[in-house]
């Protein structure tokens, strides 16, 4: 069964705060936040609970992909996503310069739009400056929720005005038993030409299933007598008449995709390798546990280039996923396209590999013995015993005499003496650890 999670995206023009907001909202400091508008480089999206309700969040400023992309024209771009993409929008403004013609500007947007908004107030630090947030009565929006996503005022309000304007939860949908396989990545990086040369090549399609509620053209292969389901983003382009930006921010497309797959095919592009917005979608992948592969297409562009050393480099962009495989291919030419699905399947059994507790704790004591667990003062950590709990992600519980001992130094060495041992290729690790006692 998968549920899909609404979609908050936050729109705004520059440096009111949105990649702040996106913090404090999630609970951790995710993107990097400076004193300079448009500096935002890292993960621009977060899964968020709360009461509850959970619904993944999208800082939309942070998605930029174009220098040279004009502030207004941005920003314009940022409504045309959330409009046509999100559940809900926030919609954020600086108390401190009070209204500004961006601010009324976007507010004629989204005042068009058929989604839910709120309208928020940010850098309300003290009462004073909170007193200002009725200015903004002027934009036509409601009333103006005064917060500070620095200090965390009035963000607790902020959360129950987003879980009382989600969309009310659908039944999970039932997915079928087998391997699904999400194609995503940037627009022109060839996925659309990726589907059609693996349809080509293994020819036995079974069925087109138009994608519901999902936006997406689903299908049903059958490989080497296994039946496969390909969940493709690309096809989503055949729903209307999209802007070229909203195209551009395929993003929000991609993470519902993502979340009805088992294994994820990240594509990019040879001539255009490690984009920005490619590592937003791999952050979100590893975020949703997924399994991943990094297809570099358009391989053919490529000439008399080493291949190793383009390893080294694309494992140095994608550093947070270093058990991804990487396949090269041409779809125009159809080279290596073949090694796509048999890879697929590959992690896709890996993420269903069970192993014996007897195992497991023998690779957790011979990595006990190489290399002492940490201290805190007088305390060390012990780890009693570990076995894995679940599979697809393979989720490992390790018993210890004190969780809080666990630096993630240590948790990253255990995971890659689990590698080591066992494989796990394509597919993330969850390592819990769990006090003496604790249930």
């Amino acid at each position: 069964m998968v549920v899909r999670k609404p979609i908050v995206a936050i729109v705004g023009r520059q440096n009111v705060g949105k990649s702040t907001l996106l913090n404090r909202l999630a609970g951790r400091r995710i993107a990097i936040v400076e004193d300079l508008p448009g500096t935002t480089r890292d993960r621009v999206i977060a899964d968020v609970s709360w009461q509850g309700d959970e619904f993944t969040l999208v800082d939309t400023g942070g998605l930029e992909t174009s220098s040279d992309t004009a502030v207004g024209q941005g920003v314009r771009e940022q409504i045309k996503i959330a409009a046509a993409e999100a559940d809900v929008i926030i919609f954020l403004v600086d108390v401190r310069d009070g209204v500004t013609p961006p601010d009324l500007e976007v507010a004629s947007m989204v005042r068009q739009t058929s989604k839910p908004v709120i309208l928020v107030s940010n850098k309300a630090d003290n009462d004073r400056l909170e007193t200002h947030a009725v200015d903004f009565y002027e934009l036509g929006l409601g009333d103006p929720l005064a917060v500070s996503a620095h200090h965390g005022r009035g963000t607790a309000e902020l959360l129950d005005r987003i879980s009382a304007l989600l969309p009310v939860s659908a039944p999970p949908e039932a997915e079928p038993e087998m391997m699904k396989v999400a194609i995503v990545g940037r627009p022109n990086v060839g996925k659309s030409m990726l589907l059609n040369a693996l349809l080509g090549s293994e020819r036995a399609i079974v069925d087109d299933i138009p994608g519901t509620t999902r936006d997406a053209v689903d299908t049903l292969l059958d490989i080497a007598g296994e039946s496969v389901l390909l969940i493709d983003t690309a096809g989503m382009r055949r729903r209307g008449r999209l802007t070229a930006a909203i195209e551009r921010y395929s993003v929000l497309r991609a993470l519902r995709a993502i979340d009805r797959a088992d294994v994820v095919l990240l594509v990019l592009d040879a001539t255009e390798l490690s984009a920005a917005q490619d590592m937003h979608i791999a952050g979100y992948i590893l975020q949703a546990a997924k399994g991943i592969i990094l297809v570099v297409n358009k391989w053919d562009l490529i000439s008399g280039e080493n291949q190793v050393e383009w390893d080294r480099y694309i494992r140095g962009q994608f550093r947070f996923v270093p058990y991804a495989p990487i396949l090269y291919t041409s779809a125009l030419l159809g080279q290596g396209v073949g090694e796509v699905m048999p890879r697929a399947s590959e992690v896709y059994q890996e993420r269903l590999k069970r192993l014996p507790t007897a195992q497991v704790n023998n690779v957790v004591q011979q990595a006990v013995a190489g290399h002492s667990p940490p201290r805190k003062g007088h305390r060390q950590l012990k780890i009693l015993h570990a076995t894995q709990a679940e599979v697809d992600p393979p989720t490992f519980v390790f018993f210890v005499n004190d969780a809080r001992l666990v630096h993630f130094s240590y948790r990253r060495y255990l995971e890659n003496k689990l590698r080591q041992s066992f494989g796990f290729t394509g597919t993330p690790l969850r390592l819990v650890f769990k006090s003496r006692g604790e249930k």
